[in-house]
């Protein structure tokens, strides 16, 4: 891992660690001892607990967006086929340790909560780019586009909630198939 600053060795280790046991309960000592650092190290570089959970979902969040190409389907391939391949890769359950830390800190953000805030700056809008590029390379207009995007964006979280909260793949995905249908109309419909 040479030319990688300790700041981002600790957060590669802290994403990994929470990815394969979760948070609940986990005190900032026990996190240090199992990546092999010191609480004051993740302080000095993290400002206490919640500013590292904060960093770990602002880093998951951007490894996401970059993949957004590696998951979606040639460019060719029909748009509901690229909605499709998104939400298998994002609804994975390999993922949901991730997804579970995201809503967490989401909440305890809307919430107030000191040292998590930081997590709403660009929470939507760095997935609004990306998505209404998308959106408009496939008929939409700038404006549809980022409605497009921010209701696509809205309602994956709305459902990648919904099944963590009941697991009922079969629902949620049929729940996701209706919003993927919507929008293949809509871009039927300017094309």
């Amino acid at each position: 891992m040479a030319g990688v600053n300790p700041r981002q060795r600790l957060l590669d280790a802290a994403i990994e660690h929470i990815a394969e046991r979760g948070i609940s309960d986990l005190s900032l000592r026990e996190l240090a001892a199992a990546i092999g650092s010191s609480h004051r190290m993740l302080i000095h570089h993290f400002g206490g607990r919640e500013g590292l959970l904060v960093a770990v979902v602002q880093e998951v969040e951007t490894r996401q967006r970059g993949l957004m190409d590696d998951v979606m389907p040639d460019p060719s391939a029909a748009p509901g086929d690229a909605m499709r391949a998104w939400w298998r890769h994002i609804s994975d359950e390999r993922l949901w340790p991730n997804e579970r830390l995201f809503f967490e800190l989401y909440g305890q953000a809307l919430q107030g909560r000191p040292g998590t805030t930081e997590l709403l700056d660009g929470i939507v809008d760095a997935w609004l780019e990306p998505a209404a590029t998308l959106l408009t390379q496939m008929g939409l207009s700038r404006a549809e586009g980022e409605a497009a995007a921010r209701l696509g964006i809205a309602v994956t979280r709305g459902l990648l909630l919904d099944l963590l909260a009941t697991r009922d793949r079969a629902r949620v995905d049929a729940a996701m198939d209706i919003h993927i249908a919507a929008m293949e109309a809509l871009l039927r419909s300017r094309a």
